[in-house]
């Protein structure tokens, strides 16, 4: 009689790397269920499809029958009813990383693509160009890549493609799950200040991207940005940890790989890349921003290194469609154009600033902020926040998500950063949550403005809320006779 396939319960389902764990957990074979506060859309759906049962809320029963082995997410804390039975009980547990390590990483040919900025949208680059030559890669991505229309897969070739976060592993584990991935390769796209809940300073950042360099063997690579100004010193700093070659792209005088003949189009983006001041390829692709350049650059740089062909890579990219909620075209009504991007760190909301500007020369620029994430609820890049917001036309941000749960000498002060854009000239208010925005500034957009809404969660639904009601408004919106 065949073996029953093991049991793996994850505590805390719903969250995205934990959900594209339990669908590779699901292929692999497992028998895998998981629980969580609340499901609902995209995740609900996306474990539907794969017949994974999700129980809501967390409660000691979800644990029956007992499964051979619990993962528990980095969102989990102690006091968890689940997580209370695991310990009490001694249930076999471990972290995604542990577990994504032993079941999925050994044997593989490891690249993990880090950096506070970008690390998404380059892992998807490179994993669609190793789809493209033909490499039948395995990758995991912290977001849903529209080529392969999931964040996972688990390809029939020797190398895996993953997203490497520097967030804390567990509530048992406080260190980055990249240091679990033993990686073969690194792009490294940037080094800044983020995640304030778990990292003291920015030294405490570098720490983590120093361990994480150190861990490549000398017969591996590092891909590292080096743009030669001031904000790049933590990133250099970190690659002089390396024992491996280290190649470096960017403006800077040591950068072996560069830009040249940059084009910023309404419809695509055109660009040649330098290889050690020669001339090396000529590539195109539909998504917008300079940084999107620099990503699809670096992931060139490294797949070259790995044998696949400047064509290949060409054709790569021309076809590449980009990761959603970055960019992401959500809605178009009555010429108005309503953008979702995930942006929730000033030096990426400026980078997305500059690239609608880029991509929309003649439109009237909107950023509806949710201050959403740790690292923005809290004052510490509270100047960088003005620099960035000030770039755009017109700034609306929401009231603070669950701002009681900082303290008010951390707290971002919104009615500063508001007084701030405004004496830049630009237009700027707080208004208290999705309905009240999408309420007040339905009625103001106008045929060919913008609307970029940043957050890293959902945001009250206002993604749905504003196209709706602009439709509602129909022509009056547009100031047409009818």
């Amino acid at each position: 009689m065949k073996d029953k396939p093991k049991h793996i319960h994850l505590i805390g389902i719903c969250g995205t790397a934990m959900g594209s764990l339990a669908g590779m957990l699901q292929e692999r074979g497992f028998r895998v269920t998981g629980s969580d506060a609340a499901s609902y859309p995209p995740m609900s759906t996306f474990l539907e499809s794969f017949g994974i049962q999700v129980a809501q809320p967390f409660a000691e029963a979800n644990l029956n029958p007992r499964p051979d082995l619990v993962v528990v997410g980095n969102a989990l804390s102690r006091g968890n009813v689940e997580l209370e039975r695991v310990l009490d009980e001694r249930i076999p547990f471990c972290s995604l990383p542990q577990i994504l390590h032993d079941e999925f990483l050994v044997g593989k040919d490891v690249l993990v693509v880090a950096g506070t900025h970008g690390k998404t949208t380059t892992t998807s680059m490179l994993a669609w160009i190793f789809e493209t030559a033909g490499l039948h890669p395995s990758f995991l991505i912290g977001g849903i890549a529209e080529n392969f229309g999931r964040s996972f897969g688990l390809g029939q070739g020797k190398h895996f493609i993953l997203e490497g976060d520097e967030y804390d592993t567990a509530f048992f584990d406080k260190g980055p799950k990249f240091l679990h991935y033993f990686p073969d390769a690194v792009i490294l796209t940037s080094v800044e200040f983020d995640h304030a809940d778990i990292y003291r300073d920015l030294d405490a950042v570098e720490t983590a991207f120093k361990r994480l360099v150190n861990l490549v063997p000398r017969r591996g690579r590092i891909v590292g940005f080096d743009s030669g100004e001031i904000v790049g010193e933590s990133l250099d700093r970190c690659l002089q940890k390396a024992f491996c070659p280290v190649e470096r792209y960017g403006a800077s005088d040591r950068a072996g790989w560069k830009v040249a003949n940059l084009k910023l189009g309404e419809e695509r983006t055109f660009w040649s890349v330098l290889r050690d001041g020669q001339a090396w390829a000529d590539f195109d692709f539909p998504l917008g921003g300079e940084y999107n350049v620099w990503n699809a650059t670096a992931a060139a740089a490294l797949a070259t290194n790995y044998q696949i062909s400047k064509d290949v890579i060409a054709k790569a990219l021309q076809t590449f469609r980009s990761v959603k909620r970055r960019l992401e075209v959500k809605a178009q009504v009555n010429g108005i154009t309503i953008i979702d991007d995930f942006a929730h760190h000033p030096t990426a909301i400026e980078q997305t600033i500059r690239a609608l500007r880029a991509r929309y020369p003649q439109s009237r620029l909107w950023v509806v902020l949710e201050p959403r994430s740790n690292t923005m609820r809290r004052n510490v890049l509270q100047d960088a926040l003005v620099r960035s917001l000030a770039l755009a036309d017109e700034v609306v941000i929401a009231a603070i998500f669950k701002s009681e749960a900082i303290p008010v000498a951390e707290r971002l002060d919104l009615n500063r950063v508001i007084a701030e854009i405004k004496n830049c000239g630009k237009q700027a208010r707080i208004l208290a949550d999705a309905d009240a925005i999408v309420n007040a500034i339905a009625p103001e957009l106008r045929e060919r403005d913008v609307v970029a809404i940043l957050s890293n969660g959902g945001f009250g639904g206002i993604y749905e809320k504003l196209p709706q009601r602009l439709r509602v408004l129909g022509v009056k919106t547009l100031g047409v006779k009818t």
